[in-house]
């Protein structure tokens, strides 16, 4: 289903399959956080935090969590010391990627005219 059924008859972006996309990966920071995770997976949280340079914890905390709630990404704990937290996509997730190869190619076409 794609955005020519909903055309003219959109009342809420949030009843529509895109607006459900926007709510899972919308925002300044959870594309990012996907792509880091397809290139790098699994990723400690520090390693993250260092590879995206300027996020607060707090807010990356945040995003990570949304993205659990939401399927798009696991966190595996282990039990040691100090404590050790790994994340990685999930299969729901992966399947956004060739989206986001998309997305790199259109960037490679179009920034520099």
């Amino acid at each position: 289903m794609g955005m020519t059924e909903y055309k003219g008859k959109v009342k809420d972006i949030q009843d529509t399959p895109f607006g459900y996309t926007l709510s899972v990966i919308g925002g300044k920071w959870k594309l990012v956080i996907i792509y880091l995770l397809a290139e790098n997976e699994p990723v400690r949280f520090n390693d993250l935090k260092r590879q995206i340079g300027a996020i607060t914890y707090k807010i990356l905390s945040s995003q990570l969590k949304e993205l659990e709630r939401d399927g798009m990404v696991e966190r595996k704990e282990y039990p040691q010391i100090p404590p050790k937290v790994e994340y990685r996509l999930t299969e729901k997730a992966k399947t956004l990627l060739p989206i986001l190869e998309g997305l790199c190619e259109w960037g490679a076409k179009n920034q520099h005219p």
